[in-house]
């Protein structure tokens, strides 16, 4: 449509007799179809608003974003279709209103919009929102901090092997020395200060062996794999920490399927992960519980499947967000540490770690639990073929 042509088709308006008028709206009607065409086809969410909230057109890409439906859409107010958003207060005739936002439903994603403001001559002409889907973005930056923070923590593991390491060896060369002078002690003297000595060097040992410990799981390490069942691992873990279930009358349930696959995996590095996860499903359940942590393990799609539920008190929300952030752990001992590491290492073998959470109350406590998904990917697919463009597409629009 040319520019001009409704202000020359309002001036002769008049003039035009009904085959005139019929022709003008069927050329109107085409246009129209034309740019909501071409809206449909934004790969960005589109929202048109009135003054009043309300919304008067909504794209595909902005239904399938909020999970709305584009029929039943217009006509209704924003905070209706959108809940937990103060919309009204974001809107603003002065300003473009640029702000990002979190979705749950229809999936979890990250989004950016822009709010602005649509002049009508000297009037308000109502509001566009533009929306972007940023979650990819997003998960790169999280995973560039995660580096970050890693790298901040292996050089702090060197300092603390320089400062701590280096006095520990000078306590160890003296307290030989020591012992061969007791040596030139005669009768009981020499026994009591061979009993202070021995206790010091036991405790030397045991600060050494925790610096190891430290080092070992902040260091980044290249996996010792060995071909060996995922459920032996398991196994073995369970095995060591049975004591401690048992005596707090936590219940383990075995789900492992029967044909597992061999897997080239670090047992070492496997072992600690279970351990942290087991210990803190049995740390979430407090002592008016009936404790019960779940572990299935299974195949699926070239990949083994293992999951570790617990119907402890749960994670808050407000809490999801820095599970993996180091010193920000829930427990009063606690370094912060064990998740960074566990989804460390669950990466460095292929896999993924997946977290859920809900926290119950009162008589929903029943409901209350965290699961733990890790997906360990089968050593022989290594590709697999994705649909063409042109299907992608479709899908999306």
């Amino acid at each position: 449509m040319k520019a001009g042509f409704l202000e020359k088709l309002v001036a002769k308006i008049d003039r035009l007799d009904a085959t005139g008028v019929q022709v003008v709206m069927d050329r109107l009607l085409k246009e129209k179809g034309y740019f909501v065409q071409v809206f449909q086809a934004l790969r960005e969410g589109l929202i048109l608003l009135d003054d009043e909230c309300s919304v008067t057109f909504i794209n595909h890409a902005a239904c399938r974003f909020f999970g709305l439906d584009g029929e039943r859409s217009p006509g209704k107010n924003l905070g209706e279709l959108i809940r937990g958003m103060d919309w009204q207060g974001l809107l603003d005739h002065d300003r473009v209103v640029s702000q990002e936002m979190e979705v749950f439903y229809p999936e979890s994603r990250y989004l950016h919009f822009y709010l602005s403001p649509i002049r009508r001559g000297d009037v308000g002409g109502g509001f566009v929102m533009i929306v972007n889907d940023v979650t990819s973005q997003r998960a790169q930056t999280e995973k560039a901090l995660e580096s970050e923070r890693l790298n901040t923590l292996t050089l702090l593991a060197a300092g603390v092997a320089h400062e701590i390491g280096n006095p520990l060896n000078s306590l160890g060369i003296h307290l030989q020395l020591l012992e061969r002078k007791l040596k030139k002690i005669p009768g009981a003297e020499r026994k009591l200060l061979a009993d202070h000595v021995d206790t010091t060097r036991r405790e030397v040992q045991r600060l050494d062996g925790i610096l190891k410990q430290f080092l070992q799981a902040i260091r980044p390490t290249t996996p010792q794999r060995v071909k060996i069942k995922l459920d032996e691992i398991l196994r073995d873990t369970l095995h060591l920490l049975e004591p401690e279930l048992e005596e707090r009358g936590i219940q383990v349930l075995l789900e492992i399927a029967e044909d597992l696959p061999f897997m080239e995996l670090d047992p070492l590095q496997m072992q600690q992960v279970f351990h942290n996860l087991l210990r803190n499903a049995s740390q979430a359940i407090t002592s008016d519980m009936s404790g019960r942590i779940t572990i299935a393990v299974h195949c699926a799609d070239a990949a083994v499947v293992l999951r570790i539920c617990d119907n402890g008190v749960g994670i808050p929300q407000e809490q999801m967000g820095v599970l993996f952030e180091p010193y920000r752990s829930r427990k009063k001992e606690g370094s912060g540490l064990g998740l960074l590491i566990v989804r460390r290492i669950v990466r460095e073998h292929g896999g993924e770690l997946k977290i859920e959470s809900r926290v119950g109350s009162g008589t929903n406590r029943i409901a209350s639990g965290t699961d733990v998904t890790i997906t360990f990917p089968l050593g022989g697919r290594k590709a697999r073929l994705l649909p063409a463009p042109e299907e992608i597409i479709d899908v999306i629009l």
